[in-house]
């Protein structure tokens, strides 16, 4: 049984456009954070930060996605400023953390292309201006109204995400049947589309990514992983992001003894324990019709890719 139709298809960027579809593409994750789950604190400064994006680059990324502002669970990420829920990262100290690691990584390898993960529009146009190809929403374009302008004006790709509530609500979340899930998806990215277009942002721009981990429960992502090429339907490629995900660290519990829990008293593998169970679970996204995989260690994503990408080449 084909698991999804391959097609080719173009992306278009802000300066040049790139092919998705023959091969799988690689989106190498730099957290320029004190506090994300998988490694925050360690790239801070300019220095670490460009020094890990150069290595990324040289295990074979095609992209880098440089983020400013965690988007863990139970962070304040999507709150208006001036707010009893404003971010806890403000504009100017976002920009203050990306724009210097952006101007460094050109500096040294100016064809490579820099995508910035931000849901804020002055962000976007400053990372833009500095020379970013992309902008990665993981609101879809429903945390900041003027996003879609700041995107369409650049001509800018653009990476809608699927997000169910704001990051403090996940913990809240219902449990959706599959069935459920899959049409909470599809219509949040169709809206996402349709605000897109309405904002003036070409079709040929955006990648659609269903938001893995971001308000869906542990085992929701399976599920939705298992039905992700249902998503091809709404007309753009897609982005998935699966690397070192809680869901996959509750999976990977039982063989860890002393599993510390979280707030709910849930039992998790520790993040450095999830490498593997993130390359499986990439093998099936791209099982699944993912044109692109966002992950943080890009060698053996990079390796994995070329095989799926061989089996998908060879299928009768």
């Amino acid at each position: 049984m084909k698991l999804f139709e391959r097609t080719i298809s173009d992306w278009r960027l802000r300066t040049r456009t790139l092919e998705l579809g023959r091969r799988t593409l690689v989106m190498g994750v730099v957290n320029i954070t004190p506090d994300s789950f998988s490694d925050g604190g360690l790239f801070l400064s300019p220095e670490a930060a460009v020094a890990h994006a150069l290595q990324l680059l040289d295990e074979g990324a095609d992209i880098l996605d440089l983020g400013a502002e965690s988007t863990r669970p139970g962070s304040r990420a999507g709150g208006a400023a001036g707010s009893e829920f404003a971010p806890a990262v403000s504009t100017e100290e976002e920009q203050a953390r990306l724009l210097p690691v952006i101007e460094g990584i050109l500096v040294a390898r100016p064809e490579e292309i820099v995508s910035v993960d931000t849901y804020k529009a002055a962000t976007a146009r400053a990372a833009l201006a500095a020379g970013a190809e992309i902008v990665n929403d993981v609101s879809g374009l429903r945390w900041d109204p003027e996003m879609g302008a700041a995107c369409a004006d650049s001509g800018c790709g653009v990476v809608l995400m699927h997000t169910r509530g704001r990051p403090e609500e996940w913990h809240e979340q219902p449990q959706l049947a599959p069935d459920e899930l899959l049409a909470t998806v599809r219509s949040g990215l169709a809206e996402s589309l349709a605000a897109a277009a309405q904002a003036g942002i070409a079709m040929e721009s955006i990648v659609l990514d269903p938001g893995y981990g971001f308000g869906k429960r542990l085992d929701e992502n399976y599920a939705l992983l298992a039905r992700q090429a249902e998503l091809l339907s709404l007309g753009r490629p897609l982005l998935a992001g699966l690397s070192r995900k809680s869901f996959l660290g509750r999976t990977l519990a039982p063989l860890h003894a002393g599993t510390t829990p979280n707030a709910d008293s849930v039992p998790f593998a520790p993040v450095k324990a999830r490498e593997a169970a993130s390359i499986a679970a990439l093998v099936a996204a791209i099982l699944y019709g993912a044109s692109i995989v966002r992950v943080h260690a890009v060698r053996p994503a990079v390796e994995a890719a070329l095989i799926v990408d061989a089996v998908l080449e060879n299928r009768p």
